[in-house]
């Protein structure tokens, strides 16, 4: 009986596992030839392109640079394109694909830079504290408009992601146009191995306020806030100040969970669905600081994570927010794989802040609008731990400065009004380099 009972168990999970696989090939093949079909509403729109395509195929000057699957891929590229969420929603060939994987590893050689497109020019969205980026002066904001002397202009963001990267010891020249600068900039930056803490903090020196500095929304993001919140209210702290200027976001889980260590209770984002539908994520239990004032810096160059992160501050009003309106990076990716090994990177939903704004685009509009000067500089933790206030605004971190102000009860909030919130120009987030 007992030989029996194997024998069937054993036929049993045979006919499991060759099910599974026969699903999952079925599966497989329906995806497929779903996509695959020609919908015929397109069907007169689309002759149009096979019309440009043999006109190219029979008259174009070279034949030799007539190659299907390059230009396949160049429609595709232009396709999702004109959808509007350039550098965002985008085209991975295979080999782009396996790159896109080993960023997200962090096990990749470069300057340490979030690079994405405006207005039809790839542009730092935030370097990296610590990075290579940083250290040579290259600031959010700053359009890359040559990589090694070429020209960017025509280049999709992962074409000039590509030139960007390179072996760990090497050189990239970039030729910089900073807004505000007379003549382009040119940076020459040696490409590293990027390892960059997630959170650093120290006590403002004359106050009772702490800066805590999250630089990605990494998954050593959360135990690293926790450790910060817990030293610093230990060491005296009655005010906090968050700062997520240059911090180009990182994972939701993150980002909820960062968030709720300030808020009580409600929503943190909810996610707009194509149907119209809104999915809520909750404010998890347990916050360390969600009855201490607190004040969150941003700017340009904060983006996704740390927009949510400061929508939700921003909504639930636990505190100021100061600085400069952050990207506007709103859609959420999802991975569709091709055929021939490539994928399509599709805005299948987008983020909403817990009263509803859109993220997309228009971004977070802070409640003090403070800009840097024109010589002034983001200061980290190891550096405003060292400097009374006077000091700090001396040092040209006029955001930093204007927060203390306000913790230390010394000025007076006006808060924005939302529905006529600043709209932004054409801003699209990619690429980490």
């Amino acid at each position: 009986m007992r030989t029996a009972r194997y024998v069937l168990s054993a036929f049993i999970i045979f006919a499991l596992i060759t099910g599974s696989f026969a699903a999952g090939f079925l599966a497989r093949g329906w995806m497929i030839s779903r996509y695959q079909q020609q919908p015929a509403s397109v069907e007169q729109q689309f002759s149009v392109f096979w019309e440009a395509w043999n006109i190219a195929q029979e008259n174009f000057v070279d034949p030799t640079a007539l190659d299907p699957k390059a230009m396949t891929y160049g429609a595709i590229r232009g396709m999702l394109d004109s959808l509007g969420d350039i550098g965002h929603t985008r085209f991975l060939t295979p080999k782009d694909l396996a790159e896109e994987r080993v960023s997200m590893s962090g096990k990749y050689s470069g300057i340490g830079a979030e690079i994405g497109m405006r207005d039809g020019r790839p542009i730092i969205i935030a370097p990296f504290d610590g990075s290579p980026a940083q250290q040579a002066g290259i600031q959010a904001g700053d359009y890359i408009i040559r990589v090694d002397g070429e020209d960017t202009a025509g280049l999709s963001l992962d074409e000039v992601v590509a030139r960007i990267r390179g072996p760990e010891g090497s050189q990239v020249r970039l030729t910089i146009m900073r807004p505000g600068s007379a003549s382009l900039l040119e940076f020459t930056i040696v490409r590293e191995i990027i390892r960059i803490a997630a959170v650093s903090w120290a006590m403002i020196p004359e106050t009772h306020i702490a800066h805590i500095r999250i630089s990605q929304f990494s998954a050593t993001a959360l135990p690293g806030l926790k450790d910060a919140i817990t030293a610093a209210k230990n060491g005296g702290a009655q005010a906090l100040i968050v700062d997520v200027r240059n911090n180009p976001g990182g994972l939701l889980d993150q980002a909820v969970s960062i968030a709720s260590q300030f808020l009580a209770s409600g929503n943190v984002v909810l996610e707009g669905r194509r149907d119209g539908t809104r999915k809520p994520y909750p404010v998890e239990e347990g916050g360390l600081a969600v009855d201490i004032p607190i004040a969150v810096l941003v700017n340009e160059g904060s983006a996704s994570a740390s927009e949510i992160f400061a929508g939700a501050i921003q909504d639930h009003k636990r505190g100021v927010i100061v600085g400069q309106p952050t990207f506007g990076t709103g859609t959420i990716l999802s991975t569709f794989n091709l055929s021939d090994g490539s994928a399509v990177l599709l805005g299948t939903g987008q983020w909403l802040t817990p009263g509803g704004r859109s993220l997309r685009r228009e971004g977070i509009t802070p409640d003090e609008l403070v800009a840097l000067p024109v010589d002034g500089h983001i200061l980290m933790p190891a550096k405003s731990g060292k400097l009374a206030p006077d000091e700090i605004e001396k040092a040209g971190d006029t955001q930093l400065a204007r927060a203390i102000q306000i913790l230390s009860g010394r000025a007076t909030v006006v808060a924005p009004n939302f529905s006529a919130a600043t709209a932004v120009p054409d801003r699209q987030c990619a690429a980490v380099n």
